[in-house]
């Protein structure tokens, strides 16, 4: 069953900002990109660099270690040296609270 964990209010991720989220050991970057929240791994799939750490522009995420970009909506690698999606996450907001769906 799917459980809803609140792990921002709205107004701490400005659009067009991020924030790195720990959710049960598990790191999620958090992105607001044009007003619609966004979640995915913090790990990048080329060599597990921190993807919070990157330039994000647009729906666009950079790693910072070797410059894979991954679009935030749907996790799929937009360039070389990354091939593989990120695992990405649901969020849905309630009100001034941004929670991430965990699937139990």
């Amino acid at each position: 069953m799917p459980e809803l964990v609140k792990v921002a209010d709205s107004s701490e991720v400005a659009p067009g900002g991020k924030k790195l989220v720990d959710l049960d050991g598990r790191a999620i970057a958090l992105f607001n990109v044009g007003g619609t929240f966004y979640a995915i791994d913090d790990v990048c799939t080329h060599d597990g660099g921190p993807l919070a750490e990157g330039d994000l522009a647009g729906s666009e995420i950079q790693c910072p270690r070797h410059g894979a970009r991954f679009d935030v909506r749907t996790g799929k690698p937009l360039c070389m040296p990354a091939i593989e999606p990120v695992t990405t996450h649901q969020v849905v907001v309630k009100g001034d609270d941004v929670f991430i769906v965990v699937q139990n």
